[in-house]
């Protein structure tokens, strides 16, 4: 019996020891990778696909809803109300550093490429990666990929020249982008908007950290 406990504590010993490697490459591949991300950053915001081209206030909007602690984490935030267990770094991580990424085991690769991430590039550069390859759902040429693209593919214009309720429906979709349509009348979607709008006129907040389809926001 005390032989098989060992052999259980050298196994358990063995698996911490490997998710720490995991991990701690996960952490050194988003801190490499950050001098080319850089650049590519660097460029999109010169190109006018940076964070401060959304217009007045749109940032602020945008990140109340899907990550309002952004500016004060260091890519991970389990405290913010409506934050969910996905950062915008997290989520930038998952494009950047998985060919497919699925849950589970990957989760922490997701996360410590994402502290990496932190560690290498000012958040003006991670918002203007996220921006420029998050998924936008359907379109007519196939799948969109990237906030400006999706404003000019859908509305035709580009994002600084939207309606308020125009932008919040692109910043609606980036939760599920499957599950609405942007070309088509979507009663869910414009339930999510609605959801949003009360969130970023202060009119209500989130349930809670996990609240991330902003329950706390519907229709009384």
């Amino acid at each position: 019996m005390q032989y098989f406990l060992k052999l259980i504590g050298l196994a358990l010993g063995l698996c911490l020891f490997l998710l720490v490697i995991y991990g701690g490459k996960g952490f050194v591949d988003g801190l490499r990778d950050s001098d080319l991300l850089a650049k590519r950053a660097d460029n999109l915001i010169a190109a006018g696909y940076g964070p401060k081209q959304l217009g007045t206030g749109r940032l602020e909007e945008l990140l109340k809803v899907e990550d309002p602690g952004f500016y004060d984490h260091g890519g991970i935030d389990l405290s913010s109300l409506g934050a969910g267990l996905t950062t915008i770094t997290q989520s930038l991580a998952k494009r950047l550093a998985f060919d497919g990424f699925k849950p589970g085991i990957r989760k922490l690769r997701q996360s410590t490429y994402a502290l990496g991430l932190e560690q290498g590039l000012l958040k003006d550069q991670i918002l203007a990666l996220f921006l420029e390859t998050v998924e936008m759902g359907r379109g007519p040429d196939g799948w969109m990929t990237g906030f400006f693209n999706a404003s000019e593919e859908v509305y035709g214009k580009p994002v600084s020249e939207l309606s308020d309720h125009e932008f919040l429906r692109l910043v609606a979709v980036m939760i599920a982008p499957a599950n609405y349509d942007l070309f088509q009348p979507d009663p869910e979607l414009e339930e999510r908007v609605a959801r949003i709008e009360r969130l970023v006129a202060g009119n209500c907040k989130p349930n809670g950290l996990m609240d991330v389809w902003l329950e706390g926001c519907a229709a009384r």
